[in-house]
């Protein structure tokens, strides 16, 4: 299959969808995907070389070495970045959203229905990109301050307490969003970008003889000649593409069409161009091996491009964080988290949010592994295994998707997504072999997030099962009002929120049941949340007539929109339902639970999952209800 054919056969080739949030200006959109998308690839060579030329030169560094690691590092981003993503996975655009959850959806909507292990995979997804996101803040800074060290030795103590002070500026600055300075971002990793390739290209004149790494048989050679020995080698080589990801997980914001432009404009250019400069300068002095990156510079210039690189990963690692608040967003809205506290940054970009308790946990965990392994060169042992899990999840999702959903064949599905995926599991396999040296590190951070995830889901499905059984049908409640004649009518509407529209919701029951009392109008809302990121006005709200005074409203939310209930109301009440917004009431149930032992889940499980209701955002503020009519009804359960 060609990859004309392959355009042709995704239901939305070709096509951006028309998002409010993204940029209408190509360049424009082009350069903010060179500061936001490409921060973490972009700063790979600081150490992707160097940790790949000592893993290579163990026992000695040979020039066939050299040309054999240089030839891996380019042709891992021509197959891995160049191939899979900007060729293949950008065009699954789930209504132009990207990302593993994204992913899923289309696989979802592709096979009429959500088998346990396509959810067992977006979780593991998800859980290996939170995972990551701890790490490369760590990493990334840790690896540019180290430069100050060749400027002056003297700095070697202050690496780890500088790096500390950038990190958690860093994370304080994060409740203050993004949007004023993500103005820089693009210039500033333009200018990384294109003094990388600047710095390349210059030394690429210490030995020309480097270029001939651009032929793959120097990579294949290097692999035949090392056997599994090689391994070690393609654990450091991964280093290179770790931030592939974010090219799908940012399409949203950016677009298709600008973060390839990117790409093949400047970022591929440059970043082959300085790996082959680093190669070149290690093959003129191979004690150039120990920093090649900063050993490019020359001694006046040192200063300047540790300064630059500095900027350049606290950018990367602004991508980063600001990714992990989007995915647990995400995870929110499809019920795979409880629900958490969200803050909008911007009045102008719906996509920047700030989530205080994910920022918390960011920045203990980052800080946690700076001080625990204390430079860049220990914690790459860590660095890798997470993103080559999530590139391997990613492969296997868009193998069905092609075959499954767009109806490729499925030997043209093999032929495409097979060898990719061969190579990912090679690199997986690589990385695992650092498990013992701190490659443990992001696969329990990832392990932690998807256990709170399955004792959410499980937790949240115990107790709807529970709510089914020993509740009331909406319908029973309605026939049972009816006939009574001891209810007092008061003026005004009610709304009743119920994740059940076939149950009445708890609220309405306690009201009629403890104040004996009903609305002349009652509005049974229930709020569903979408397989694709953004549902249009005209398919937001369903209305549904139960009885003269009851009507069911059903809304639709996409998986990157915030619930707003009023501002719904408001499209029902142009769709013909009749309520004054002034004279309503908002009445929501607030649930405590209590663990119980004849109950369904374990003991230490009942424990967590109420502990992890607890810590849930309010119902009002998660669902932007108005404070001042609202009225909450208690209830415990026994679960």
């Amino acid at each position: 299959m060609t990859p004309a054919d392959a355009e042709a056969a995704a239901p939305d080739a070709g096509r951006e969808a028309d998002q409010p949030h993204r940029p209408q200006n190509l360049w424009v959109a082009t350069l903010g995907a060179v500061g936001v998308v490409y921060g973490d690839i972009g700063t790979s060579p600081l150490y992707a070389m160097r940790e790949a030329l000592h893993a290579a030169g163990r026992d000695g560094l040979d020039r066939d070495d050299v040309l054999g690691v240089i030839s891996l590092l380019v042709w891992t981003l021509i197959l891995l970045v160049a191939v899979k993503y900007v060729i293949l996975i950008l065009r699954a655009d789930n209504k132009g959203e990207g990302g593993t959850l994204s992913l899923v959806a289309l696989v979802q909507e592709g096979l009429g229905h959500r088998p346990g292990w396509l959810l067992a995979l977006g979780v593991l997804g998800i859980s290996l990109f939170f995972g990551d996101a701890i790490i490369t803040p760590a990493m990334s800074v840790l690896s540019a301050v180290e430069g100050m060290s060749l400027v002056t030795p003297a700095f070697t103590p202050f690496v780890v307490p500088a790096t500390l002070g950038i990190i958690v500026g860093l994370f304080l600055f994060q409740s203050q969003g993004t949007q004023t300075v993500s103005i820089l971002f693009g210039p500033v990793m333009t200018v990384w970008f294109l003094v990388m390739a600047g710095l390349g290209l210059w030394h690429i004149g210490d030995d020309p003889s480097i270029l001939a790494a651009l032929n793959p048989a120097h990579a294949a050679g290097f692999l035949a000649e090392n056997g599994l020995a090689s391994l070690i080698v393609l654990g450091s080589v991964f280093l290179a593409v770790t931030g592939g990801e974010a090219l799908y997980a940012d399409m949203g914001h950016f677009g298709r069409r600008p973060i390839r432009l990117a790409w093949g404009v400047l970022v591929f250019p440059a970043l082959t161009l300085s790996y082959l400069g680093q190669g070149a300068l290690v093959l003129a002095d191979r004690e150039a091996a120990d920093n090649p990156f900063f050993l490019m510079a020359p001694a006046w210039a040192l200063p300047i491009l540790v300064a630059l690189a500095t900027a350049a990963t606290v950018i990367a690692s602004q991508a980063v964080i600001s990714g992990a608040f989007s995915m647990m967003r995400q995870a929110t809205r499809m019920g795979l988290l409880p629900r958490l506290e969200i803050t909008h940054t911007s009045e102008a970009q719906e996509g920047q949010v700030y989530l205080p308790g994910v920022n918390a946990i960011l920045a203990v965990g980052v800080i946690v592994l700076v001080v625990a392994f204390g430079s860049s060169s220990d914690l790459a042992a860590a660095y890798g295994i997470a993103v080559s899990g999530d590139m391997v999840i990613t492969s296997i999702l868009a193998f069905v998707l092609f075959w499954r959903a767009w109806r490729w064949p499925l030997a043209g599905a093999l032929l495409v997504m097979a060898p990719i995926l061969a190579l990912e599991t090679l690199f997986l396999g690589a990385n695992a072999l650092k498990v013992l040296d701190g490659g443990y590190v992001p696969l329990l951070i990832a392990g932690a997030m998807g256990f709170l995830i399955w004792t959410w889901v499980r937790g949240t499905t115990h107790v709807q099962a529970l709510s089914r059984r020993g509740g009331t049908s909406m319908q029973g409640l309605i026939e049972t009002v009816t006939r009574s004649g001891r209810l007092t009518t008061v003026p005004g509407t009610a709304v009743f929120l119920t994740s059940d529209p076939d149950s009445a919701p708890a609220a309405l029951l306690h009201n009629v049941k403890h104040n004996h009392v009903l609305h002349e109008r009652n509005l049974i809302v229930t709020v569903v949340v979408a397989n694709r990121p953004y549902v249009p006005e005209s398919e937001r709200v369903h209305l549904r007539p139960l009885a003269p005074r009851f009507t069911g409203v059903d809304m639709t939310f996409g998986y990157m929109e915030e619930p707003n209930v009023p501002r719904a109301l408001m499209i029902a009440r142009r769709m013909g339902e009749r309520f004054d917004i002034m004279a309503t009431s908002f009445f929501v149930n607030r649930r405590t639970f209590r663990s119980s032992r004849a109950q369904g889940l374990p003991g230490w499980q009942e424990r967590l999952f109420i502990a992890m209701t607890k810590s849930a955002a309010d119902v009002t503020s998660f669902y932007r209800l108005p404070t001042n009519r609202v009225v909450e009804m208690g209830q415990q359960m026994n679960i």
